[in-house]
């Protein structure tokens, strides 16, 4: 009990069990008493379970005193109930502390609507970091299965609640109000009055590339109706739409096998109309448009001349450090890029990428986005976890408390303090992370090859950290480096359960091997010793963090490399992918629309596609055939940490848009009505 546990502590008994402890410990040669052992070890974890119990066993030399007596027992199994036991001990009393950084609040703020300015930031250094009658439940670590305290408020258990509902569930006249949501009931199909036409302004418009489209939705309340009506109602000829997007795309055959092929000149030609599309538009609206430089390739180029340009040794100087590269680089890298990335054009992308708003105002384009990548060669299994590597990575940090020689604690990146990092320090890995979708707000230096890793919280928050992506570079080859990303939030993590973070090396993609691949051993998820007040973290009193750490060998020396918690899926990625689809679509058989749902608070468009099948003619059963067919809605990327729900979408659009014959009959029965990211903001942000 913790009366006992404080009467104990006060009679001085804590410093007794530890001598007994010991004596039992160096005597016990055999092996034979490990009970009566582990019995000394549990009265100490019960006191210790107590603040006035913690403070007296740091007193008393307890770190130090339990930490050396395991040392020799690692290796031996039998000895697991003792090693777990001081384990649990140790990192139960390893002072509390805030994380190392100024304030747990995001490093960026955004003023909301009817709000004056952005909230101001809450120190992380206020309040209790301890409370008096904590007490954990600990568990076996390399098997530990800690229970969320959340409700499960998305598991739902009454199978009535999951079917449709009979009725409406607001009144059928308020419909009216998303009518400029299904411009297509409305549309009057003049390009099928006559293929022959239809084939020669097809043939005009392959000449220019698209611009975005931007037809805004208007409110309910900000639009009247004039044109609205009902399903069962056959469409009558209004002329054109004035807003609807011109069919400008060649008409392609798709089979499964082929799924993306064009003439590489006219890709060529519609690449550099692209560009010429963007700056016009810079000329047009140059809120919308800002100037970006591609990351910095590796330092040590030769490699890189006398495979792309042998006729040249020096057509390219290495950059310095972390300077992006000039654009005579990115138009050689252009030139050389094969183009065998299905739906991905690094054109297309500059483009986009030109008109995304980010609260950092981002200037740089990260290399994986820019040059594309292709899937895995093969399928890779889950990570199987070696035995004790939970215990051991929590005994590393224990050593670096009570044997500090080794510790440098040097910050070489910071997102709040960019003159306080100290990057390009001799041995010392350079981190970047300032680019679209990237996460990483400081890197410090905790061991010759060992960093310790903060995530950025949400916008505008304090909480919500799961995603990371970011650059590094100079490093060594063959070099096991352990990163720590040390404020993670949930109980518990798939880490633990043999997934794997994702790596792309720039000098791979250089030599033809463009992929995203499964890195990292010695992965494993657990509580550390930081913790934040009740004020900094959001009104929960002694919030704890949890690290995830991963060993990783480079493949390269002073490679560039990108980190991510999973395939990367940014908002220009998204926007160019539009692009490619509308120009490769077959606009006799294929209904593509895209409006903006709405524009974002950050300033960025929003899109909402609408695919189905072309009516086969203008006669009225086929537009009543096409006005009567139902809805399907499908949204993506609401949560923007989770990049595979876009990975997923990409997959069902390619498919929609597709020759399939079962493609071809889902639009025919159905129009689809698509929000390819929900959360724009989000996901540019990071």
């Amino acid at each position: 009990s913790e009366s006992n546990s404080r009467r104990a502590v006060n009679r001085g008994y804590l410093g007794g069990l530890l001598r007994l402890y010991q004596d039992w410990h160096h005597n016990d040669i055999s092996n034979n008493y490990i009970y009566i052992r582990r019995g000394l070890l549990l009265c100490l974890k019960h006191i210790t379970n107590v603040q006035l119990g913690r403070e007296t066993f740091l007193g008393s030399q307890g770190m130090e005193i339990l930490f050396t007596s395991i040392q020799d027992c690692l290796l031996c199994k039998n000895l697991d109930p003792i090693i777990t036991t001081v384990t649990q001990i140790l990192r139960k009393c390893y002072p509390k502390e805030p994380l190392p950084v100024a304030t747990v609040r995001s490093s960026y703020s955004f003023p909301l609507p009817g709000n004056a300015k952005a909230e101001p930031p809450c120190k992380g250094s206020e309040g209790d970091y301890e409370s008096d009658g904590e007490e954990e439940a600990e568990k076996d670590l390399d098997n530990e299965d800690v229970e969320s305290k959340e409700e499960d408020y998305d598991l739902e258990t009454d199978v009535n609640k999951l079917r449709s509902r009979p009725m409406l569930d607001q009144p059928e006249e308020e419909l009216g109000q998303y009518e400029a949501m299904c411009p297509e009931l409305s549309h009057n199909f003049q390009e099928l009055e006559s293929e022959s036409e239809e084939e020669k302004s097809l043939e005009d418009r392959t000449e220019s590339l698209p611009s975005t489209p931007s037809h805004f939705i208007p409110s309910a309340t900000s639009v009247k109706h004039p044109n609205y009506r009902w399903r069962n109602q056959s469409v009558t000829e209004m002329g054109p739409d004035p807003r609807e997007k011109d069919f400008k795309i060649p008409q392609q055959s798709w089979t499964k096998k082929e799924k993306c092929r064009w003439d590489p000149i006219d890709e060529k030609r519609d690449t550099v109309e692209a560009a010429q599309d963007a700056d016009s538009c810079e000329g047009e609206d140059p809120a919308r448009s800002h100037t970006l430089t591609l990351r910095s390739l590796p330092k040590e180029a030769a490699w890189y001349k006398k495979m792309f340009y042998p006729e040249c040794e020096t057509l390219i100087d290495p950059s310095p450090g972390g300077k992006p590269e000039s654009s005579d680089t990115v138009t050689n890298l252009l030139e050389k890029h094969q183009g065998d990335i299905p739906f991905h054009s690094p054109h297309f992308y500059i483009a986009e990428a030109k008109r995304v708003k980010s609260i950092p105002d981002y200037k740089d384009l990260a290399f994986p986005d820019f040059w594309g990548h292709q899937p895995p060669p093969y399928s890779k299994p889950m990570l199987e976890r070696k035995y004790g590597v939970q215990r051991n990575k929590v005994l590393d940090d224990i050593r670096r408390l009570i044997q500090p020689g080794d510790v440098i604690g040097r910050t070489v990146f910071d997102l709040d303090e960019p003159s306080h990092s100290s990057p390009g320090a001799p041995g010392c890995l350079t981190f970047f992370s300032k680019f679209e979708s990237g996460n990483l707000r400081k890197a410090i230096q905790m061991r010759e090859f060992e960093y310790d890793l903060i995530m950025n919280a949400d916008v505008n928050s304090n909480q919500h950290h799961q995603w990371f992506y970011f650059e590094v570079r100079d490093m060594k080859l063959a070099v096991p480096y352990r990163f720590n990303i040390i404020n993670c939030e949930k109980f518990n993590s798939q880490f633990n359960y043999g997934m794997q973070l994702v790596m792309y090396s720039v000098k791979e993609a250089l030599q033809g091997r463009p992929r995203w691949l499964r890195a990292g051993h010695d992965i494993c998820y657990y509580k550390n010793h930081y913790s934040c007040s009740a004020a900094a973290g959001g009104g929960v009193r002694g919030k704890c963090y949890y690290t995830l750490t991963f060993s990783i060998k480079f493949p390269h020396k002073d490679d560039v490399c990108y980190l991510a918690y999973h395939y990367p899926y940014t908002y220009s990625t998204m926007m160019s992918h539009l692009d490619i689809l509308e120009q490769n679509r077959n606009p006799k058989k294929v209904y593509w629309r895209q409006q903006t749902l709405c524009q974002t608070l950050g300033g960025n468009p929003c899109p909402l596609l609408t695919i189905t099948a072309m009516p086969d003619s203008k006669k009225r059963d086929d537009l009543e055939q096409f006005c009567n067919r139902p809805y399907v809605f499908l949204m993506a990327r609401v949560h923007p940490g989770e990049s595979n729900a876009s990975w997923v979408m990409k997959g069902t659009l390619e498919f929609l848009v597709s020759s399939d014959p079962i493609a071809d009959l889902l639009r025919k029965c159905f129009i689809f009505k698509i929000v390819p990211m929900l959360n724009p903001d989000g996901v540019i942000n990071g």
